[in-house]
């Protein structure tokens, strides 16, 4: 019989099962706002309102594109609008899969920056819809309210996505950069931000 090794690492019980079960976890709590309200403190994030209130959520990456939001999120919007938010900016900067040729969008905070994007109108229950696909509550991508500001110069308090990201930037995939360049042409984003998001280089 072969000796055993104390020290090596072990898988805890049940590792494996519940990692199987997180993904159907999410969306079963997608589905119902009171298993969320009792779910997401367990996970150390803090769910406020009710299932009916309007916010407004500020969609910087593959969401401005419609057949990212509204097709595959099944997310409705009551309004959009293009709109920016100073004193931030965009980077490439997490895990993406395949690993190595993907790294989807967040933001870093730089005082001299501004990041472009859509504004949405959406309930709360839309809200923890989306952040079913962003894998929220996780150890990933977090809650941030911040002030946008519309075309028209009107600030609006958001909720937005932001991870903690890597010191240095990987490249998105063709695929991931496309959407954020159409969705910003649908969207009639600045032609400066456009031309930017055309400079990003992408994976091979």
């Amino acid at each position: 019989m072969p000796a055993t090794n104390r020290n090596q690492s072990r898988t805890p019980a049940g590792a494996g099962t519940l990692g199987r079960l997180r993904p159907k976890l999410r969306r079963l709590i997608a589905k119902s706002w009171i298993l969320a309200r009792c779910y997401y403190p367990l996970r150390g994030h803090r769910l406020s309102g009710r299932a009916n209130d309007e916010i407004w959520y500020f969609a910087y990456g593959a969401n401005m594109h419609d057949s990212a939001f509204r097709v595959r999120r099944g997310i409705q919007p009551l309004e959009h609008r293009s709109g920016r938010i100073k004193g931030y900016r965009l980077r490439f900067n997490l895990d993406g899969r395949p690993r190595g040729k993907a790294a989807p969008a967040n933001l870093h905070r730089d005082p001299g920056a501004e990041v472009w994007g859509v504004l949405y109108r959406i309930t709360r229950r839309d809200l923890i819809r989306l952040d079913s696909t962003e894998g929220v509550p996780g150890r990933g991508y977090r809650h941030v309210v911040i002030e946008a500001e519309d075309r028209n110069g009107r600030v609006i308090p958001a909720v937005t996505y932001i991870a903690q990201g890597k010191e240095v930037d990987g490249k998105p995939s063709l695929r991931y950069l496309t959407l954020l360049r159409e969705g910003a042409r649908t969207h009639a984003l600045p032609e400066t931000y456009i031309r930017f998001l055309d400079g990003v280089e992408h994976a091979e």
